[in-house]
């Protein structure tokens, strides 16, 4: 196959059928009911993030002519009509879903109630709430006759009200912000039996209009929600006056301020209302329109109030200590003594912090360096490392203020490190350093021993309790005088380093990966056994997926597991079944990065922090660490088995992207993610009786 032939799936198509395949899981009746309503609220942020980012990149891009042609691969303004019908019709059946749920709950006595369903206990215990807690933070504003349409911020949702007269006059408009950065968006009312009743933060206004406008003498007023969705995209100042912070936080203001990619309303709305305010805030193409339902954002039922009836949700899965740290005063001592494997969020990340914790005010540590991408807000890896500074350790923090929608935080986490005492390296210019990385150095009988981390997920107490993750502990000096050579490159770029072990981008992982792919070509047309099995996120590069129909081709068995986008296409007649891609969609977000090689018979395998895509291979520091301990490998191994055993969760990705579930025939029913976390606890209780 040439350039010309080789097929690619749309990266955009394929993102929202990923999209499509966390909206089965709201849809599928085996799925806790509670947890399916938090599947929407995943699938409504997933869809908020893809109009921000991939919708306004390709609106922009159709003003670019042929280059944005060339560039998508396709007409941008196809793509978009593309975009806008598949995106409508997964709207109908996130719907749909939505009021499965609702009769679902109901069952269970659970009810979500609108203004209209209060009896008068409740109405006045809402009128209440919202003269004390809602009404101060409303800014209603008079669109009839406010000189200037009000600006809609991105991603909030507000409440358009038309007042009608009794008189024949025409009728007056109102917009005002639902505040739900303030205040939840539920609001559980009072009691009535075993009954539980819970109204939305915009009923609740919707019920209180009349305490927000007592001076109009209206015969009606009704309230109907409507959404912008905004282009994220940073524009970069480019005045050398300024720092990089400065130039990033000027940038993020201004994002607030994007241009409008999507309107989103309640299609009960009057027309007439409608075509008010598209007229107002000057938006006409006809693909930025969405109609919804009722109710927008529902991100915010991520954080759906919980139940504890079992029957609502998921049964609690406990991180579960690894066994080799079991009972030990030092964790320092035990990576010295042999590599360690965790693996999130089944293995608890309070090993991570403790291990920090440790180096902070162990006397013969004598530096940390980090790389920080997305900490959490309130973060205890952040404290551990203000308390190494304070007790006397050379603490250095490589920390990436692009990283998108966390710029806020990192800039505020950035800021107080500073303060503190911490030497903070802002990345690399035309680099993002998204690697995961820590170095620890400590004296030992005079001579220095360094410790290190290299992991495929976020240094993030919170979506460690969610994302499937790796991390790599190791005093290996293979590894550990790598880094120390990467963290040089951060402080110096100029100091681009030779690196022996690692796979790092974006100097060698593009060829190195290259290279082993085509090792494996060589053994199958040597007919010896030759595969690959390649776990990611994202699969989108095309210059890796034509080597691996060119391996496909020559007889190389590629087992893929992708969770998201995948451009590749893997139901080719002339692969004969080489090439298998499954995504798994489950409980956890699948979001480690595993590559094994043959290699002939002494397999090969890395961890990685970066996906298959063009950015991630030449536009961004990431590190892929060699796994060299044979028990690592036997886990790994039986790790991605397990997953391509899957036959509960498991989706066939195809060029039709039907998101078609693996038949499990008559084989038993295999869930991966509850497979793995049972296997572990064996594990575990296997060396606590055979320490």
């Amino acid at each position: 196959m040439n350039d010309k032939e080789r097929p690619l799936i749309s990266r955009d198509l394929s993102w929202l059928s990923f999209n499509e395949r966390v909206l089965q899981e709201a849809e599928d009746p085996a799925v806790p009911t509670l947890e399916r309503l938090r599947f929407l609220g995943i699938n409504s942020s997933n869809r908020d993030e893809f109009f921000r980012v991939r919708v306004a990149t390709i609106r922009r891009m159709s003003g670019f002519g042929k280059r944005g042609k060339q560039l998508l691969g396709e007409d941008p303004g196809e793509l978009l009509k593309k975009i806008s019908s598949i995106s409508l019709k997964q709207q109908v059946r996130f719907e749909s879903a939505y009021t499965a749920i609702l009769h679902d709950l109901q069952k269970q006595n659970i009810s979500i109630v609108n203004e209209l369903e209060l009896n008068d206990v409740q109405g006045q215990f809402v009128r209440n709430y919202f003269r004390d807690k809602v009404q101060p933070l409303l800014a209603p504003i008079m669109i009839t006759s406010a000189p200037k349409f009000p600006y809609l911020k991105d991603n909030s949702i507000y409440l358009a009200i038309k007042f009608f007269f009794r008189a024949k006059s025409a009728p007056l408009y109102s917009v005002l912000e639902i505040p739900t950065e303030q205040l939840s968006r539920f609001l559980i009312l009072p009691p009535s039996g075993n009954q539980v009743n819970i109204i939305l933060l915009d009923d609740v206004i919707r019920y209180c209009l009349d305490d927000i406008f007592p001076m109009f003498d209206y015969k009606t007023a009704k309230a109907y929600t409507i959404k912008i969705t905004r282009d994220a995209e940073l524009d970069i100042d480019s005045d050398v006056s300024k720092s990089w912070m400065e130039k990033i936080q000027k940038s993020v203001k201004q994002r607030k301020k994007g241009a409008p990619v999507r309107f989103v309303f309640d299609k009960k709305i009057p027309k007439d209302m409608l075509q008010f305010i598209l007229k107002k805030i000057k938006l006409k193409n006809i693909d930025n329109l969405t109609p919804g339902g009722r109710y927008h954002n529902f991100k915010d039922f991520v954080r759906f109030p919980e139940f504890g009836s079992p029957a609502l949700n998921y049964s609690d899965l406990q991180p579960m200590e690894h066994p080799e740290f079991a009972g030990k005063k030092s964790l320092l001592n035990v990576i010295k003594s042999k590599d360690i494997l965790l693996t999130y969020p089944y293995h608890s990340f309070s090993h991570i912090i403790d291990l920090i914790r440790e180096s902070s005010i162990d006397p013969n540590v004598v530096s940390i360096s980090i790389t920080l991408y997305r900490a959490a807000t309130n973060s205890s890896i952040i404290n551990a490392l203000v308390n190494a500074v304070k007790n006397g350790k050379k603490v250095t923090a490589v920390v990436e203020l692009q990283a998108r929608f966390d710029e806020e935080t990192n800039i505020k986490h950035a800021n107080r490190l500073q303060e503190e005492g911490v030497r903070v390296i802002f990345g690399v210019p035309g680099l993002k350093v998204h690697s995961k990385l820590f170095l620890i150095t400590r004296k030992e009988r005079g001579k220095l021993v360094q410790y290190a981390h290299v992991g495929t997920g976020n240094f993030n107490e919170n979506t460690a309790k969610v994302y499937t993750d790796h991390s790599l502990l190791t005093a290996d000096k293979r590894i550990t005088q790598d880094i120390e050579r990467l963290f040089e490159f951060y402080q110096d770029n100029y100091k681009l380093g030779h690196y022996k072990h690692l796979v790092i981008s974006p100097f060698n992982t593009r060829k190195r990966f290259i290279k082993l792919l085509d090792q494996e070509i060589k053994h199958a047309k040597d007919g010896k056994p030759a595969y690959a099995i390649l776990k990611m996120n994202s699969l989108v590069d095309k210059g890796m997926i034509a080597k691996l129909y060119e391996a496909a081709k020559a007889g190389v068995k590629v087992s893929l597991i992708v969770r998201g986008i995948c451009s590749l296409v893997s139901d080719l007649p002339e692969l004969h079944g080489f090439i298998r891609v499954i995504s798994i969609v489950d409980r956890f977000l699948e979001h480690s990065r595993v590559f094994v090689f043959g290699n002939g018979g002494d397999e090969l395998y890395y961890l990685s922090s970066g996906d298959w895509m063009y950015r991630n291979l030449d536009h961004r520091s990431e590190v892929a660490v060699p796994v060299f301990d044979k028990d690592l490998k036997r886990q790994l191994r039986r790790y991605l088995d397990i997953q391509l055993q899957d036959n509960v969760k498991a989706r066939i990705v195809d060029s039709n992207q039907r998101n078609l579930y693996v038949c499990a025939g008559k084989q038993q029913r295999l869930r991966s993610q509850f497979e793995i976390y049972n296997w572990l606890k064996l594990e575990k209780e296997r060396l606590a009786l055979n320490p």
